[in-house]
């Protein structure tokens, strides 16, 4: 089907149904259509490993295992954290495939904003603000208690960086976290692989630290005969459904690889380097969690764990207590390591959304000596530093997860409509029209030839149905003149196909939706409509499910975005359960969290009616079907 659409006439239609506009989608490459802003080309693999694993173990590897095999898993932590691990895989494979076809600034909001539409991925990038801000403020805020324990106790800090309540209020400010937010800051200035160095370095400490803590603890473990696992109760305490709880629990722990994606704009060999990257540092990061995690419950009874220091108090209670110096400075290190990868993606978010003319091109400078977007970084960091020290952020914290467990879920669905559904056609700025009227003018002329002669040939053959298409077809190339079609039956049974696929889509996140939402919450005030609502939704996903499994996919996605790369495997299923999992932990936070995002995500609406709307990028862009785009850049190199 060859197919032009002229762009005043779809803003019109956009206008005049109101949200339309919410629909709009970019190019998976954009360069060619403007934008000076360059990022360096500077990381590897082994820099991607370092940023992954940095980010992802902070100092909660050091806290969940106590809090997880005290209260859930028991002996049986490994296991949850195996569980945890291959959970937060399904959403490393739809990040490693995304990734590497459109390798740009901005992660899940870049993704989003090609495959779903421009509101969704307001929405997703303007919860991965508030993430990156609230997650990188209570790193900072964890530093200095644990700091303070290396010095030698609670208030062993130099009084310059010691905390101080202001008199009169409850504000507690924190000099000393607020001075490291800014040291990181002025890092990431220096340019991505400065500070990539210097963050391997200390994530390369950190991972030290934990490998001491799994050979001495398995060396102690040896002596005293695991006597953890001896206690009564057996493997598994709380049975099954403690296992799942507890896998819930150190899921969070797994946050962070998604930092990853974020620098793909800056990666020498997106298509190879990405998924690798992404792949090592979760495996890595899991195989270390399950390691920690065995030896630590070896060393004492889980239900002897100190919830707070759980790594700490399993080694003084084994007489060991010089090693709680080292395991605090691990601690240390994690979280110093974590506030460095916190702070790295979102400047490149707001970038992203600067190019495209959601936020203020104020954003998008890129320093031509560092190769980094310095005006970014440093109004991230200073509002991050002025956040950390008058605030405690520790009861945000919690808003964290739903920025990160929104992306995970849109760049699943994103997966399933790149495979079933990829976007046709391409924007082009009205500069173009010359070149598209051209285009359109050549391929309109070639084709009324081409159906000349054959209507001369067959025209006895066309039978009531054909004559009913090329009725539709003529009347609509009547209300779009640039509009060309070839009237075949594979055509409409490909878009009917399509529509299958879009409603399949539709299904399957609607009937997550209920699901999730019936099966977690207690409001229904009789079981037999819970059940019901169950297994309406139930009944949904499956239907959904079992229609994308039987179309099959589109041949275009072979073409879509950049080629060569990861492919994620077990489309639909994978990302169906990676929707399914992320669905069900965001509809199990609390309802104080969800207050206070929901207030975030409102001012963000309305930010988003009154300036990003009017000013996107995608505003009176002319849509033409990507298989002429080339041809129209070639056009448009003639007419200049």
């Amino acid at each position: 089907m060859m197919e032009f659409r002229e762009g005043a006439a779809e803003e019109k239609a956009f206008s005049g149904v109101g949200f339309r506009f919410l629909t709009r989608r970019k190019q998976v490459d954009s360069n060619r259509t403007g934008g000076g802003h360059q990022l360096a080309k500077a990381l590897s693999v082994p820099q991607l490993v370092v940023i992954g694993v940095g980010t992802t173990i902070g100092a909660g590897v050091y806290v969940l295992v106590g809090t997880a095999a005290r209260e859930h898993s028991g002996p049986a932590l490994t296991i949850s954290f195996l569980i945890a691990g291959i959970a937060a895989a399904l959403s490393a494979f739809c990040y490693a495939e995304l990734s590497s076809r459109c390798p740009s600034a901005g992660s899940a909001y870049h993704y989003s904003y090609i495959c779903v539409g421009e509101g969704v991925a307001w929405i997703v990038g303007w919860a991965l603000i508030l993430e990156y801000t609230i997650g990188g403020a209570a790193v900072a805020r964890g530093i200095s208690p644990n700091l303070a324990l290396v010095f030698g106790g609670k208030d062993s800090l130099p009084s310059f960086l010691a905390r101080v309540q202001i008199p009169g209020t409850d504000i507690v400010v924190d000099p000393c976290a607020a001075s490291l937010v800014l040291i990181v800051t002025i890092l990431l200035c220096l340019g991505i692989k400065e500070s990539t160095f210097v963050q391997g370095i200390v994530t390369t400490l950190n991972v030290c630290v934990l490998l001491f803590v799994i050979i001495a603890g398995g060396y102690i473990c040896f002596q005293t005969g695991w006597v953890g696992y001896s206690v009564t109760g057996g493997y598994f305490p709380y049975g099954v459904n403690g296992v799942l709880a507890g896998s819930a629990t150190v899921f969070f722990a797994f946050i962070g690889f998604d930092s990853v994606a974020s620098t793909a704009e800056e990666v020498k060999n997106p298509q190879r380097d990405l998924p690798l990257g992404i792949a090592a540092a979760l495996t890595i990061c899991c195989s270390l969690y399950m390691m920690v995690s065995m030896v630590v419950v070896g060393l004492v009874p889980y239900f002897a764990l100190d919830p707070d220091t759980p790594i700490s108090s399993a080694f003084a209670r084994n007489d060991v207590h010089w090693a709680v110096y080292i395991i605090t400075s691990g601690a240390c290190l994690a979280l110093c390591s974590a506030l460095m990868g916190s702070m790295l993606p979102q400047p490149r978010i707001l970038m992203a959304m600067s190019r495209d003319g959601l936020l203020p091109s104020f954003f998008s400078d890129v320093n031509e000596h560092t190769k980094v977007p310095v005006k970014s970084t440093i109004v991230t960091g200073v509002f991050a530093s002025s956040l950390t020290f008058f605030m405690d952020v520790s009861q945000l914290a919690g808003m964290v997860s739903v920025g990160t467990l929104l992306a995970f879920t849109i760049v699943a669905v994103s997966i399933l409509i790149l495979r079933y559904v990829p976007p046709s056609e391409v924007p082009l700025p009205s500069s173009f029209q010359e070149s598209i009227d051209s285009v359109s003018f050549r391929n309109n002329s070639q084709n009324n030839e081409e159906k000349a002669a054959s209507s001369e040939i067959t025209c006895s053959k066309h039978d009531q149905e054909d004559d009913d298409i090329s009725e539709a077809i003529s009347k609509e190339s009547f209300d779009y003149p640039l509009i060309v079609k070839e009237t075949s039956k594979e055509n409409l049974n490909e878009e009917a196909r399509r529509q299958k696929a879009a409603w399949s889509i539709a299904f399957v996140c609607a009937g997550v939706l209920i699901l999730t939402i019936s099966a977690s919450y207690s409001f229904l005030p009789d079981s037999f409509l819970r059940y019901t609502a169950c297994s309406a939704g139930g009944l949904l996903l499956l239907a959904g499910l079992f229609v994308l499994y039987w179309i099959g996919q589109d041949n275009a996605r072979h073409s879509f975005g950049h080629a060569g790369g990861f492919i994620c495997p077990f489309v639909p299923f994978l990302p169906v359960c990676c929707i399914l999992v992320n669905t069900y932990l965001l509809v199990n936070l609390s309802a104080g969290t969800w207050l206070r995002v929901s207030v975030w995500l409102l001012l963000g609406i309305v930010v988003y009616l009154f300036y990003g709307r009017t000013r996107s990028s995608l505003t009176g862009v002319i849509y033409v079907p990507g298989a002429h785009v080339d041809e129209i850049f070639k056009a448009s190199e003639f007419v200049a």
